[in-house]
């Protein structure tokens, strides 16, 4: 039986249907309580009971004794049975027989498709280099560390990279904005770290959240459960939403900040200003704990409400009415997303919240603005295994000598855009070999999809690691693996905390976990980085390793993996808000931030020894309204990208029919003033295309926009196509990828404009869709040679 300790106590489940046991039968059906995470899935890691019959997963529910999610799922969890389950998933290793494109393949055995990759490997090795092999992976894995080890030591490359994504643009700006100004990172405090949540004695209740740039009922973004948010709210916590649209939460929000896309950096500053000329900052925490207040004071002079309200289209006095609210807020907290690293100016955007937060003394209280760490400080880190490779061979990462900020490791992977640049122009070496690990690419990921669908061709030798035949697969792999699902693989979640077991309970066909494919290419190429004699081995090694980076709090666990899968959830005892006050967050164990000056940065000492400016500042899109107004008469609309859906996790889940009945179109929002104006009406097939390109999107309207905005899905492929070119399951079609741009940066070359895009819109009719696109990118040339 489960102890107290473990789960915490629920006396209104009845216990002789929702057992504390680990694992127990019902019938003959066996149920194991364990967590669902990637692949498919989320950024999330939820607690649920999967029911098996033999290898076969057929009933997954929400597990009402976790304290982390406490039984709720989402729509693609509770369709998981069928994604599994699903019968076009790959099942067995296949070789390319025809042409890249023609989607022809062959059957064959695992050790045979581990020996092509292993003679591909060695050739290269001797002949090119380990540093012109590239490992890539999409967004916030179950493989955030597995796959940069395959590549560090086995590969012993130095170019692990997040799969062409252009400045680094999702998650990556935060965090080492967070890591530059006081050495950590922030999230959003709703209990989610304490084991007894809202019951636990410290803990305070947010009396204002701040939700900036997300949707996180839908997104799940970042490890954050939506729904933590919505549970404060029952408790009485008052919102803030920054938001082109209405959201959800957006309407339930004390103030709702309709920013135009892109500008979320003035606003920012806009809010600040009114924070320090009111003087609502908490004077203590800034005169002890932050650095360069004088400076911010005088920076935001230079954002005077007017002007911020021009720039931004958010009224004035709703700037100064979300500032007193949060500020006046004890405490206060922010929850933030991916619109804030979507843009050139995402990482001014999120120094600037850091110091929105630093200023109310908001960092590290209970219900604040929470400093957290993955559980016993275990490594999930996409530096896991850079230990392993030689000074030389670290310094030719590329993107290395692009940025200060890469060159010190903030951010350990390799630059997408170097990456691309690289298998260009051969320079600073030529790439010649593609593993990519459950990214999708020119799907979903990449910026200006067509440029790296051609790129990703060029490349000599590709592998592929997916549950399903995916576009990129068709296009570019020589070899594609069959990737088990969360079900069917034992591995371990401890982003963020507590730590939770994932557990094998099924099987599919000859689908093998990424934790055994990576351990299974490694021992043949680099054995002794790879002793272990199986998965569970490897997670044993993983779990106690601790974390490589920090010397300090909280200390690593002896744990081995089947004692976790036995316990399901462990929260580590040392847990304590005000970490700057204890020492634990500096590697010499004195109080303070892990920074040059030991405070919070508002003024960051290291930007300004770089050359960069050390205080937010606002940079203008570089198309926009105001950057490039004669092209914007051409292109009127402000374009948002990456809009998401109940349904879908970026460009997965398209082919399980319920999801898919759900949400059958790819949309695009506008507003029906707007689309009025255009002649088209609700429902209607659209082309959405600027000066780059264009794809087909299905209108709905959506009133809440200001009407010179349209915002758009992205992600959208149709598995249901041919799968051969020119086809390729349709994938240029409706990608809204066509349209935005790889390579156009901030200065530090982090953030990237995903969401804030210029275009037009205009009716689809036989006269102008004789070519589709995705034939255009595949056969044509291209959109620049078909007007």
């Amino acid at each position: 039986m489960k102890s107290k300790r473990e789960f915490l106590e629920k006396p209104s489940v009845n216990t002789d249907v929702y057992k504390q046991d680990w694992r127990w039968q019902e019938g003959d059906l066996t149920v194991t309580r364990t967590m669902q995470w990637t692949a498919p899935g989320c950024h999330n890691g939820c607690s649920v009971l999967h029911y098996t019959k033999g290898d076969e997963l057929v009933k997954i529910e929400g597990d009402p004794l976790s304290p982390y999610n406490e039984g709720r799922l989402c729509m693609r969890c509770l369709a998981m049975k069928d994604t599994v389950n699903h019968p076009d998933r790959l099942k067995w290793p296949l070789k390319r027989v025809g042409e890249r494109g023609e989607n022809k393949w062959e059957r064959i055995s695992w050790d045979e498709a581990y020996g092509i990759i292993e003679e591909n490997v060695r050739k290269i090795w001797a002949e090119d280099g380990p540093e012109t092999i590239v490992s890539m992976q999409g967004t916030g894995r179950n493989i955030c560390w597995q796959t940069p080890y395959l590549s560090y030591s086995a590969f012993g490359s130095p170019n692990f990279v997040l799969g062409f994504l252009s400045g680094d643009a999702c998650y990556l700006p935060r965090t080492t904005m967070g890591h530059c100004f006081m050495g950590d990172f922030m999230v959003a405090d709703c209990s989610q770290h304490l084991e007894k949540r809202f019951d636990d004695p410290e803990y305070v209740l947010p009396e204002v959240i701040m939700i900036y740039g997300n949707n996180p009922v839908i997104s799940n973004g970042d490890g954050f459960f939506g729904h933590w948010i919505i549970d404060c709210m029952k408790r009485g916590t008052k919102l803030i939403v920054v938001d082109p649209s209405l959201t959800w939460l957006a309407s339930r929000a004390e103030v709702w900040l309709k920013v135009r896309p892109g500008t979320d950096a003035a606003l920012v500053l806009g809010m600040l200003n009114v924070i320090i000329n009111e003087k609502l900052y908490d004077k203590e925490f800034v005169e002890k704990w932050t650095y360069g207040f004088d400076e911010l004071e005088k920076r935001v002079q230079e954002y005077p409400l007017e002007k911020v309200e021009k720039i931004t289209w958010v009224p004035k006095d709703k700037i100064v009415e979300a500032a007193r609210l949060f500020a006046k807020a004890k405490p206060g907290a922010i929850q933030w997303g991916l619109a804030v690293d979507q843009s050139v100016a995402g990482i001014p955007t999120a120094h600037g919240l850091l110091c929105m937060a630093a200023l109310c003394g908001d960092i590290d209280v209970p219900g604040g603005c929470m400093i957290p760490r993955c559980a016993y400080d275990i490594s999930d880190s996409y530096g896991c295994g850079l230990w392993n490779l030689s000074e030389e061979m670290l310094g030719k990462m590329l993107g290395v000598d692009t940025s200060p900020l890469h060159a010190l490791g903030f951010d350990p992977t390799a630059n997408g855009d170097t990456v691309l640049q690289a298998i260009e122009t051969g320079k600073p070496y030529p790439i010649k070999m593609l593993f990519i690990q459950s990214t999708n690419t020119f799907a979903n990921m990449s910026a200006d999809s067509a440029r790296v669908y051609n790129a990703m061709k060029s490349v000599p030798f590709n592998v592929v690691v997916d549950p399903f035949m995916t576009p990129t697969a068709v296009a570019c792999a020589d070899v594609v693996l069959p990737a088990a699902m969360s079900a069917e693989r034992n591995s371990a979640r401890v982003w963020w905390w507590p730590l939770r077991s994932i557990v094998k309970v099924s099987q599919y066909y000859e689908a093998k976990s990424d934790e055994t494919i990576i351990l299974e290419i490694g021992k043949r190429l680099n054995p002794d980085l790879f002793p272990w004699e199986d998965d569970i081995e490897m997670m044993d090694w993983w779990l106690q390793s601790g974390n490589r980076f920090h010397a300090g709090w909280p200390k690593k666990t002896d744990m081995t993996f089947n004692e976790l899968k036995e316990k399901v959830m462990s929260w580590p005892e040392d847990w304590g808000y005000k970490k700057y006050e204890k020492g634990w967050l500096r590697d010499d164990g004195k109080p303070g931030f892990n920074t040059n000056t030991g405070k919070a940065e508002l003024f960051m000492t290291l930007f300004d020894a770089w050359g960069f400016d050390p205080l937010p500042y606002y940079e203008e899109p570089p198309e926009s309204p105001v950057s490039t107004p004669e092209l914007f008469k051409e292109y009127p609309l402000i374009l948002t990208t990456g809009q998401r859906t109940w349904e879908y996790f970026h460009s997965e889940q398209r082919q399980v029919p319920v999801l898919r009945e759900s949400h059958p179109d790819p949309l695009v929002e506008l507003h029906a003033d707007t689309a009025a104006s255009l002649g088209i009406a609700e429902g209607e097939w659209v082309y959405v295309e600027n000066m780059r390109g264009k794809c087909k999107l299905k209108v709905k309207f959506n009133s809440t926009l200001d009407p010179k905005v349209v915002r758009a899905e992205h992600g959208w492929w149709f598995p249901e196509r041919e799968a051969a070119e020119p086809s390729l399951f349709g994938v240029f079609d409706s990608n809204i990828n066509n349209l935005t741009q790889q390579g156009v940066t901030g200065p530090t070359l982090y953030g990237a404009p995903y969401k804030n895009q210029i275009c037009k819109i205009y009716k689809i009719t036989p006269e102008n869709d004789k070519v589709s696109p995705s034939e255009i990118v595949t056969r044509l040339g291209g959109f620049k040679n078909v007007k």
